[in-house]
């Protein structure tokens, strides 16, 4: 007869264990009172520096793949962004070359150093994408070369014994070139970047962009950027990824102008007013590629190199990678391959 109101003491007792739901956490209010000039200097902003020099003795990783037709100028432009031969030419490859019958995905790593920071940056080319008669599904030896990428990531990161450093040849950014007709893109862009866009940050380009007047370079940017939201198209920086309003004003600004970047690649060193300048010689006069007026190269070089490199390999890292890894663990029980015959099964899906 006792016993009801034992249990009811313990359900009290219980009830008072159990932790309330968790409130979101409240941002801190700064510490009244404490004045840092009189307690002295601590030395809490050298840390910027010591991780400045940790990365640097470690160098960077920089995958960059491009993408579209051939003679719009994708070698040449991404030597003129970095500077330096580092696409193709380098390589080997004669122009006498004939077009591959089918998607060919040539990499070339070199080591870039500037100011004492390097980098080991790997140009990824897909010669023969979009040049023949029939283009059916020639998207996928390059979805299939991504997947690739990721899926070796995920093999050295499952290892029970990991390297400290992962190589990382996943790749970054694809710059897509998109052919100058100044009408619209054609049904191959679309399926590439529909396809695509899912597993790697795609940028459009409108290559050769000295190829149409002022005003037909604007009506072709804002009809692509049309085209592509009809389509249900993200390009980078995608919208749900922009991480704070900073973020997002910059990135809107860059989605609703500058995209796609209409651009003139040169490795061609040219005099003008006194000045040494990268262009093309045209009977009218130089196109300077640096020079905003004349091309939107200076933005496009900006926005991959000195303002979104690092936010394209976080990208690739939190969301795409993240991504494909999910996807893999959850369709193998959460673990990764233990047989050979496991893998072909995967690859034969892929």
């Amino acid at each position: 007869p006792h016993a009801g109101p034992v249990e009811n003491k313990n359900e009290a007792a219980m009830s008072e264990l159990v932790p309330e739901p968790r409130q979101k956490p409240v941002v801190p209010m700064k510490p009244i009172g404490i004045n840092t000039s009189l307690l002295g200097y601590i030395g809490i902003d050298t840390i910027i520096e010591q991780m400045r020099k940790k990365t640097m003795k470690t160098g960077f990783d920089f995958n960059i793949m491009v993408v579209g037709q051939s003679g719009l100028g994708k070698s040449t432009l991404v030597n003129t962004l970095f500077k330096s031969q580092v696409s193709r030419k380098s390589s080997g490859w004669s122009r006498e070359e004939k077009i591959p019958k089918t998607v060919e995905i040539k990499a070339i790593g070199h080591v870039i150093e500037e100011g004492g920071v390097k980098m080991k940056l790997t140009v990824i080319d897909t010669p023969g994408f979009g040049d023949q008669i029939n283009n059916e599904n020639c998207w996928e030896p390059i979805e299939k070369y991504i997947n690739e990428q990721y899926e070796k990531f995920l093999k050295e990161e499952v290892n029970i014994a990991r390297k400290k450093r992962i190589p990382d040849t996943r790749v970054h950014c694809c710059l897509y070139f998109i052919s100058p007709t100044g009408h619209s893109l054609r049904p191959l862009d679309l399926e590439f970047m529909k396809h695509l866009s899912k597993v790697v940050n795609i940028i459009p380009v409108i290559a050769k962009a000295d190829t149409m007047t002022l005003e037909e370079k604007t009506e072709f940017k804002q009809r692509v950027r049309k085209e592509l939201e009809v389509n249900g198209i993200e390009f980078y920086p995608q919208k749900e990824f922009d991480e704070d309003l900073e973020d997002k004003t910059e990135n809107d600004k860059i989605r609703q102008e500058s995209m796609p970047f209409a651009v003139v690649g040169s490795d061609k060193e040219y005099q003008v007013n006194g000045k040494r300048v990268l262009g093309r010689k045209t009977p009218w006069g130089i196109i300077e590629v640096e020079n905003l007026n004349h091309c939107e190269f200076a933005l496009l070089r900006d926005f991959v190199i000195r303002t979104h490199l690092q936010d394209l390999k976080e990208v690739t890292h939190n969301i795409h990678y993240e991504t494909y890894r999910a996807k893999r663990l959850n369709g193998n029980g959460g673990l990764p391959p233990m047989t050979v015959e496991t893998e072909e099964k995967h690859e034969s899906n892929l």
